[in-house]
């Protein structure tokens, strides 16, 4: 008997670090994993929560991030916003240790769940493959570090065009390096925060984008209309 394709697969084969996974470690997450459905602004899990599992965005989108600050002071903190086919969590896996940050569904929003007592179980029976979950965290440690550069060394016009070319290339974690998603599920003030900058200082940089065309900004979201020219601002 044949066994039925999940119709999630599709997605996950997108990604370029699912697509390179040997089979029986990407066979074992479909298996394990469980679907689960979202409403905009519900919690997948929050900051010093129990570790929960690994998790792939399917559909939609998922908001990491937290508060910051004194206990008069506190702001919010946005990390990144992941779209599909991204795979998240990965950090308590390791460690056993508590969340970091929060997550929160940006929009209707399907994630796939691999548990965590079964995939360590899995992983323990396998330890082989604990290096291939270790690329997933190489790589976005690739990305923090470049980000923390780019926060002293670069203007806030650089910084911006990065930030959007990251998120339009899945943060190097998704689609091939090559392959963008051009429309961008992010409002003005979460790119703000994001980056760090001032809502106003924000608004501003993607104002003059907007004349040279090389972005369209609605609500809620921001279109990569040429990606040369926005590549250009971030040299």
């Amino acid at each position: 008997m044949t066994t039925a394709v999940p119709p999630f697969l599709a997605v996950l084969r997108i990604g370029r670090w699912f697509r390179q996974l040997p089979s029986p470690f990407a066979e074992a997450l479909v298996n394990l994993g469980q679907v689960r459905t979202l409403q905009p602004g519900e919690a997948l899990f929050l900051r010093n929560g129990p570790p929960c599992g690994l998790y792939a965005v399917l559909s939609g989108s998922i908001r990491i991030g937290g508060h910051g600050g004194s206990a008069q002071a506190t702001r919010e903190t946005l990390l990144a916003v992941l779209g599909p086919p991204a795979w998240f969590g990965e950090i308590s896996v390791f460690d056993n240790a508590p969340r970091t940050h929060d997550a929160h569904a940006h929009d209707a929003t399907t994630v796939l769940q691999v548990p965590h007592g079964e995939l360590q179980a899995w992983l323990d029976r396998h330890p082989h493959h604990w290096r291939d979950l270790g690329l997933l965290m190489a790589d976005k440690m690739r990305v923090a570090f470049v980000s923390l550069e780019e926060q002293t060394a670069l203007t806030g016009a650089q910084r911006l065009a990065r930030r959007l070319l990251h998120m339009a290339r899945d943060y190097s974690l998704g689609m091939g390096d090559h392959a963008t998603r051009r429309v961008l599920a992010i409002t003005q003030e979460e790119l703000a925060h994001m980056l760090g900058l001032t809502r106003q200082t924000t608004n501003q940089l993607l104002h003059d984008l907007r004349e040279r065309a090389v972005v369209r900004v609605s609500r809620g979201e921001i279109e990569i209309l040429d990606l040369d020219a926005l590549q250009a601002v971030g040299r």
